[in-house]
Order: C-alpha cells, then sequence, then structure tokens
C-alpha cells in the first residue's frame, strides 16, 4: 500500500478544509515547495496535489506550484483541481504531474473523459468518486450528484479506469477516523481490478495500519499529518513496510 500525503492548494499556499467547506480555510504553509521537499527527505515517494482554487473555478488556478514541485522534487505527483478540458490536462502532465485525477468532469463528461482514457490511458488517468452519503458530489464538493458512488465506480471500470480515489466527504479534515465502511462496500460490490485509493479522516497512524488490512491500493493523508498528529518520520516508516 502507497501513503500518499497531500497538499491542498488555494493562493499557492498550503491549506487544508474541513467537510469540503471553502469557508473553513485553515492556511498551514506559504511553501508547499517547503513541505514536499521535507516529506520527500523522509522517504515518502508519492504526493496527491490538489487545486482548490481550480475545484471550485474549473480551471487549474495553481499550475505554478505543480511545475515547482516537479521540478525541484522527485515525487510521483497525483493532481486534481480544474482540469476540465484537455489543454488543461496536458497543461498539467507538461507541468509534471504524473497522473490527473478526473472528478467532476467524470460526472458531468463522461464521453470527453472516455476520449481522454482511450488516448492517455490509465496510466496517466485517475476515476475521482468523492461522495457524500454514498452519493457521488462534483464542483470541489459544492454538489451532491443523484449517482451512487459504486455503480458509478462500476461504470469506469468497465470502461478501462483502474485507480480511483475515494473520499468521504464527511470525513475529510475531521481526523475522526476513516469511513471504513464505505471501502468494505466497494471492495465488495466493485470490479475486482480496482485500485482504490482511500481518502479522508486519517487522524493516526492505527488509521493507515487498519486500512492496509483492507488490501488497498493506497492512502491519502492530509491534515493528520500537516497538524503533527502523525510525524512524516513515522509516514516514511511505514511506507518503508508497506513498500511495494
Amino acid at each position: 500500500m502507497i501513503i500518499v500525503p497531500a497538499i491542498d492548494i488555494i493562493e499557492n499556499k498550503v491549506v487544508r478544509l474541513t467537510k469540503g467547506e471553502y469557508d473553513s480555510v485553515k492556511n498551514y504553509s506559504q511553501d508547499p515547495l517547503e513541505i514536499a521537499k521535507a516529506l520527500e527527505d523522509n522517504n515518502i515517494t508519492h504526493l496527491h496535489l490538489v487545486d482548490l482554487e481550480g475545484a471550485k473555478n474549473s480551471k487549474i488556478m495553481n499550475l505554478k506550484t505543480l511545475e515547482k514541485i516537479a521540478s525541484n522534487t522527485n515525487l510521483i505527483i497525483d493532481f486534481g483541481g480544474g482540469v476540465k478540458t484537455e489543454q488543461s490536462l496536458i497543461d498539467a502532465l507538461n507541468a509534471g504531474a504524473s497522473r490527473i485525477t478526473c472528478g467532476s468532469i467524470a460526472v458531468k463528461e463522461p464521453q470527453l473523459v472516455l476520449d481522454w482514457l482511450s488516448k492517455y490511458t490509465s496510466d496517466k488517468l485517475i476515476l475521482g468518486a468523492d461522495c457524500k452519503n454514498n452519493m457521488v458530489a462534483t464542483s470541489g464538493w459544492l454538489e451532491v450528484s443523484q449517482l451512487k458512488v459504486d455503480d458509478f465506480i462500476n461504470k469506469y471500470l468497465e470502461k478501462g479506469f483502474k485507480r480511483v480515489v475515494c473520499t468521504d466527504i464527511s470525513k475529510d479534515g475531521m481526523m475522526q477516523g476513516p469511513s471504513f465502511d464505505l471501502y468494505k462496500m466497494l471492495i465488495d460490490n466493485c470490479d475486482s481490478k480496482l485500485e482504490l485509493v482511500a481518502s479522508g479522516g486519517v487522524s493516526n497512524i492505527e488509521d493507515i495500519k487498519k486500512l492496509y488490512e483492507y488490501n488497498l491500493h493506497s492512502v491519502i493523508v492530509g491534515k493528520a499529518y500537516l497538524e503533527g498528529k502523525i510525524s512524516m518520520k513515522e509516514l516514511g516508516l511505514l511506507q518503508e513496510k508497506y513498500k511495494c
């Protein structure tokens, strides 16, 4: 299982939201690169970079931050937020993203995403399936659709997606534990080729250890390490233990 720390960006600053609410912004750092380098120094290999402004405004707003981190570290970067056109996808890849998360766009313009999949393959694209009460949420989590999250995921797995990052919005930023029931449901109900990435609610090392038992592909850790509830050193040591 890969441990993937998250860096969420607004105005080129590291922030976190609570339950995806933009009026709950908390600033952690003026320098995302400094945090990225510190993670790399602690044997972390992957990064989940989210342009929260981009997600809200439907266009990438913090491309320079992606480019800066990618050009100054060897981190494998999963990038999301504001990728709504093929040009924006190309821009993010050219800026150094290893993979692009397709979230809202996969709900609102499925044919476009399938066209991207045929051109760029599942090696470059991750399906974002964030949800609230098991229903898919979009637009920086400001809208909730009528799509059941397991049905949504299975539809895209049939088309060729493999990796899916799923955040239970009610857990995100709360540090009250991940949505274990949600991930068990998805593992039980989705195609066996699913590479599931858990996100939201991780509060301590024990949460990560429990998620490891679910045979997940990856787990994203955000607020817990920024708040010092889990140290970067602890994350790095656990990653060495769980190395794929």
